[in-house]
This record gives C-alpha cells, sequence and structure tokens, in this order.
C-alpha cells in the first residue's frame, strides 16, 4: 500500500473521529493541532486505524508516533 492510499484512509478515519469533514492530514499534524485530541480519542482513533487496516501496535510503536508522518512510517512498514 503506498503513502497516498494510507493517507486516504486515514483522513476518512481522522474525520470520522473528530466529527470534522474538512480536516486535511499532513506528516507535521499532531494532537495538539486538533481540538477535543485527548488521551480518548486518541485510543479510539488508534483502535479505528487497527480495525480499518487490520493490524496492531505495540506499545513501543505507540511511544513513537509523535506526529502523522511517524503514524504513516509506522502503518506502512507493518502493511509492507
Amino acid at each position: 500500500m503506498e503513502k497516498s492510499e494510507i493517507t486516504d484512509r486515514l483522513t476518512t478515519i481522522f474525520r470520522k473521529t473528530f466529527s470534522e469533514d474538512s480536516l486535511v492530514l499532513s506528516d507535521e499534524l499532531t494532537a495538539n493541532d486538533i481540538d477535543h485530541w485527548d488521551s480518548l480519542t486518541h485510543m479510539i482513533l488508534i483502535s479505528e486505524i487497527e480495525k480499518d487496516l487490520n493490524i496492531v501496535f505495540k506499545l513501543k510503536e505507540l511511544n513513537k508516533m509523535k506526529n502523522v508522518g511517524a503514524l504513516i512510517e509506522i502503518i506502512t512498514t507493518k502493511i509492507n
């Protein structure tokens, strides 16, 4: 799966999770950039990503996710 396809799928998940239809993902996007991104919505987001992409994140991978770009890199390694 290519980065653009992962980004498209993540965009759908982010928009649904945060109820923000105009949300645009960038590699630099962090929790500080989105209203209502707290620990609960973070876990919901991770759960939705795992379910949609049929993957499971390890705790050490979750700790490395400093922004959307890092998230995409981890997903890419898990899928490919």
